[in-house]
């Protein structure tokens, strides 16, 4: 079930911005982006401004994927955590599950503000994504035993 597709209800992106949203403000970032390891964007909050959220989706999930690669070469099974230091700009990406949490902050924050402040987030959004992922199996069964009762029969019959 770890790679099965499953869908986030409403109320449960809601909670996700909401967890997004504070920790935003907790780290004092600029913003901060949940995004799958396949680089999709799944939410985001902050100062955007001029950032092309797709393509930094798929250039965090590329980078961590090549950390990923990087860390069994020299033994490591992951690494659960990657940090881009800039002159004015700094990323923090903790890798939760097959989703990241990234975390764009400046010179008002700290990476061990950051780090606290993610830890928890993550928590929280991994329980939010299991939650979603065990929903999403739920109804995919009930689904699968509604077509179920249908035969080839009574297809063919609708079409004769």
């Amino acid at each position: 079930m770890a790679n099965s597709p499953f869908i986030i209800q409403e109320h449960q992106f809601a909670r996700i911005k909401v967890i997004l949203a504070r920790l935003c403000v907790e780290c004092a970032a600029r913003a901060v982006f949940l995004i799958d390891r396949d680089g999709q964007p799944i939410a985001f909050h902050g100062e955007i401004g001029e950032i092309d959220t797709t393509s930094f989706a798929s250039l965090a999930a590329g980078n961590v994927a090549a950390t990923s690669s990087m860390a069994k070469l020299i033994g490591e099974d992951t690494f659960p955590a990657v940090v881009h230091e800039g002159e004015r700009d700094s990323i923090y990406i903790s890798v939760i599950g097959r989703s990241l949490l990234v975390v764009v902050f400046d010179e008002r924050s700290t990476l061990g503000l950051v780090k606290i402040r993610t830890k928890r987030a993550s928590h929280e959004v991994a329980a939010m994504l299991e939650e979603a992922t065990r929903d999403s199996a739920a109804i995919s069964a009930s689904q699968n035993s509604f077509f179920s009762e249908i035969t080839d029969e009574d297809i063919d019959s609708l079409f004769s």
